[in-house]
């Protein structure tokens, strides 16, 4: 049974069902405990939880990755499971964590393989294809990379050249394996901005982090998960809170509420980890 989240109309259509999906490593490992979850257009939807929650493993099954032992997943209404790998990558672009490659790739290269889903099997990509692929450099302040090889960028500039290659796949739904981890603070500002942009003109996003605050200041929704199960599903207001944020990570968190200078003042609700006293002497 899925969890209850924000009201449907708000939302726009299904992208992502994700039915009683249960999957598990035939040596133990990470694994997902009949989750069910739909994630809709226009969201962008935050995945928290501890290392080892199973948040990967649940994006490696939506991806077609891993072949879940129970349950089912459909992406824009089709089981992923009648779909090519071709016609999947046509529906959902994916970000991993970290991609390294053996091959002297520049960064242009590897932003327009985004373009591999619409290019027959001997196929070069075109002129308009590289145009695509500088254009979403540029858009991420990285088109100054575009002639130097992948394999000499820094984690933050390989992040941003991967998140290119997603939004040249222009796939309707979005998948993020924690895409500002290796970021500094100014690029992980701008990927946030980027991804708020793509929710609002149609896109599903789901991504994944360790920053609760994300979930807080960029998402539609949030949804929380630990031992491989789902514990929580909603608003971002109503589920990421002192008291579940605590529980989930084991820590004392606080959410607390500011507002932004300025005229209107807006209110900001951040999360705070409470620092353990230091022992008497």
């Amino acid at each position: 049974m899925a969890l209850t989240g924000p009201e449907e109309a708000s939302r726009g259509g299904t992208a992502i069902s994700i039915d009683g999906l249960s999957f598990a490593y035939p040596r133990g490992g990470h694994r997902v405990a009949e989750v069910s979850v739909s994630i809709h257009e226009h969201e962008v939807c935050v995945l928290l939880g501890p290392n080892g929650a199973g948040k990967t493993t649940l994006l490696r099954c939506l991806l077609g990755l891993l072949t879940p032992h129970r349950g089912q997943i459909q992406v824009l209404g089709t089981d992923i499971a009648e779909l090519s790998a071709r016609q999947l990558a046509r529906r959902v672009a994916y970000v991993p964590q970290i991609t390294t490659t053996p091959f002297p790739f520049t960064a242009l290269d590897i932003a327009v393989m985004g373009r591999t889903p619409y290019l027959a099997a001997t196929a070069a990509p075109t002129a308009a294809d590289r145009r695509t692929a500088t254009a979403q450099l540029d858009r991420l302040g990285i088109a100054h990379l575009a002639q130097r090889p992948f394999s000499l960028l820094s984690g933050g500039e390989r992040q941003l050249t991967l998140l290119a290659r997603a939004l040249v796949q222009q796939a309707p739904v979005l998948v993020l394996d924690e895409p500002t981890a290796a970021l500094d603070y100014g690029n992980e500002v701008r990927i946030l901005g980027v991804i708020t942009e793509l929710a609002r003109a149609g896109h599903c996003v789901l991504m994944t982090t360790h920053q609760p605050a994300h979930a807080l200041t960029h998402a539609s929704r949030a949804v929380l998960m630990r031992g491989g199960r789902l514990v929580a599903d909603g608003r971002p207001e109503d589920v990421v809170t002192s008291d579940s944020l605590s529980d989930l990570y084991g820590v004392g968190i606080h959410v607390a509420q500011v507002n932004l200078p300025g005229e209107n003042g807006l209110p900001v609700r951040t999360c705070i980890p409470i620092p353990s006293r230091p022992s008497p002497r």
